[in-house]
């Protein structure tokens, strides 16, 4: 039995001003399902769409702007293996050619190698053939792997893997199939970037298993995807659907195997997941490609270091009116003048039951937030109007003014320390000691970086420090990952972290200023029980 979509909900990433079609929707959906499956047991049944195949069918091509045009140009749909995905990529990629209205429309197969590309092909090539009424009106080209739809002139067609030194595509859909196995970004960009601007709905279909390489251009996409679903990241255009396990799910439970597999029962048999987890069982050489390929877990991935309900539990109320006069330390992070600049005040505890308070400032330039917001899709504009992020004027930060911003902290606050990272902040740590602070250095290495770095995980594990849920500052916690050297010293690593981390920087000098120094100079937790090592 196939499991039907009884009531169909928009996608939570529908946008404000756009609108759900149900005739447009309706239509998708009732043009796939006049199409005919092609293989196995289900080979010339009808094409019904599972209940999960249906929602991703209404939400890409049922959501439409104010203007009438489709809200999302990107899917990327992450799902294992043997769940149906060749079959929706085939179908996707018919409408488009054949059932989308569009004249002289474009549409292309890409994956790593020809052989790859042309599996949807093949399956679209198929379903032509067993539809009376599209094979009276589509010519099939096998040499080239070309289907053309006579009544609008649409081209579908297999690209060889060497179109990626070429330009001046005008697509109108593209079918990426398995985008884990791409060996660099090349195709990719030449296939979505600018290729489509001349069409009004463009449609880049993404689909794949998971992979077991973290430096590639799907695990890009996928990072993104997962920031969008997490509420990290906004991006209108973007449409993200990830089925899998997460890390610390038991892979041997059938339990864990139904939420990765949403075809189980159907075109997934729960018996052939079962025979191939027993086996990984007994040769543990197998686990990795049982996780990846019917979990759907990426593999060798990179964990972020900073357990997020953990930092989330200590988002205690933070009055900075209740602070002034108190002591606190401050860590200065410039990054560049076009950057996030983040200036963070940490205040020891006044007594035993008191924690380590957070005070977080963050700048950026005025004349480039709209770009940031688009490049980088990141809620900045939402940030500055809630008052969480500062702009200063120009395009560039303007340092006069942070000089000055913290020169008026320091009426307020006894700012007894500035630490900052000594590569780049000359003129300004002069102007700041110029002003009365005691500014110093602090090192970006292991033997700096390490002691606040795993003293910060330990006060958030045990509640002992308040932040008052800063987004920014959360984001940038969110955003770090982490080198060790072999002494198991760890530091914030800048390269790794593809997003802004300053602020966690700053955050980790402070604390560190913080713990030597306390209420008191001289004392330090240091002092009294050594470093602490994690």
């Amino acid at each position: 039995m196939i499991r039907k979509l009884k009531k169909y909900t928009p996608t939570r990433f529908m946008a404000k001003d756009s609108y759900y079609c149900k005739e447009a929707a309706d239509y998708a959906v009732a043009f796939i399902q006049a199409l005919r499956h092609t293989t196995g047991i289900w080979d010339g049944k009808p094409f019904e769409l599972i209940d999960w195949q249906e929602q991703i069918i209404r939400d890409i091509f049922g959501i439409l702007k104010p203007n009438g045009y489709r809200q999302f140009n990107t899917a990327y749909i992450e799902v294992p293996k043997k769940n149906g995905k060749s079959e929706l990529a085939a179908a996707v990629a018919l409408l488009l050619t054949c059932g989308d209205g569009e004249q002289r429309a474009k549409v292309y197969s890409c994956a790593s190698d020809k052989n790859q590309a042309r599996i949807v092909f093949d399956v679209a090539m198929a379903m032509v053939r067993k539809s009376p009424a599209l094979s009276k009106r589509v010519k099939i080209t096998e040499s080239t792997k070309t289907l053309f739809y006579i009544p609008t002139e649409s081209t579908y067609q297999v690209l060889s893997a060497d179109v990626a030194s070429k330009h001046g595509f005008n697509t109108h859909g593209v079918i990426f199939d398995e985008l884990h196995t791409q060996p660099n970004r090349k195709l990719y960009d030449v296939m979505t970037k600018g290729s489509g601007d001349a069409r009004m709905q463009p449609l880049y279909f993404l689909i794949t298993t998971a992979g077991d390489n973290t430096n590639s251009i799907c695990y890009e996409v996928h990072q993104k995807a997962l920031d969008i679903l997490s509420g990290r990241k906004t991006d209108p255009t973007f449409y993200p659907v990830i089925f899998g396990a997460d890390p610390d799910d038991d892979w041997t439970d059938p339990k864990v195997w139904k939420k990765a597999n949403p075809s189980l029962g159907i075109t997934v048999g729960i018996d052939k997941v079962k025979a191939a987890c027993e086996s990984a069982k007994q040769n543990p050489a197998e686990e990795n490609s049982f996780r990846q390929l019917r979990l759907n877990q990426w593999v060798k991935q990179t964990v972020r270091w900073m357990p997020m309900d953990k930092w989330d539990a200590c988002a205690f109320p933070v009055d900075p009116k209740m602070l002034e006069g108190r002591v606190c330390y401050g860590g200065l992070d410039l990054s560049s003048s076009i950057d996030i600049t983040a200036f963070v005040l940490v205040f020891p505890p006044e007594d035993e039951d008191d924690k380590y308070i957070v005070l977080p400032y963050f700048w950026i330039p005025e004349d480039n937030v709209d770009l940031r917001v688009k490049r980088d899709h990141v809620n900045y504009d939402l940030w500055i109007k809630q008052g969480y992020l500062k702009t200063t004027e120009g395009n560039v930060v303007h340092y006069g003014f942070i000089e000055k911003f913290i020169e008026e902290l320091g009426t307020k606050y006894n700012i007894r320390e500035i630490a900052f990272d000594r590569w780049g902040a000359v003129q300004m740590v002069q102007n700041l000691e110029g002003m009365g602070f005691t500014v110093v250095p602090f090192g970006q290495g292991f033997k700096d970086m390490s002691p606040p770095t795993k003293e910060l995980m330990k006060l958030t594990l045990e509640q002992k420090i308040a932040h008052g849920g800063h987004p920014v500052l959360r984001w940038m916690m969110d955003n770090i990952f982490i080198r060790t050297d072999p002494a198991g010293n760890i530091k914030p690593d800048k390269e790794k972290s593809s997003e802004k981390i300053d602020g966690a920087v700053a955050t980790i000098m402070a604390l560190d200023r913080a713990i030597r120094c306390g209420n008191d100079i001289g004392a330090s937790v240091y002092d009294d029980r050594g470093i602490l090592f994690i």
